[in-house]
């Protein structure tokens, strides 16, 4: 799981362009949205575009979007589980 929480932060630091930002600067409890890395809803988008490609995840609607960004490390566990790729 370790290995996964570490690749999702280099993820998401390339795919957002958050080029300030080194993996450990990251962490894994934080929440994405509002005070912890304070992404907005385009990054929102940005991050199940990086899912559906990366790991073949779908996600259903905007309420599990929500569920699944509360932290990396809840994204992580959720790829862990259902992951196609």
């Amino acid at each position: 799981m370790d290995e996964l929480i570490q690749q999702l932060k280099q993820e998401i630091i390339e795919t957002l362009n958050l080029n300030d930002l080194q993996p450990s600067d990251i962490n894994e409890n934080d929440p994405l949205f509002g005070d912890g890395l304070g992404l907005d809803s385009i990054d929102a988008l940005e991050l199940i575009v990086l899912m559906e490609k990366n790991y073949g995840i779908k996600l259903k609607d905007a309420s599990e979007a929500k569920n699944v960004f509360g932290s990396i490390k809840i994204m992580a566990n959720f790829i862990a589980e259902n992951r196609t790729k």
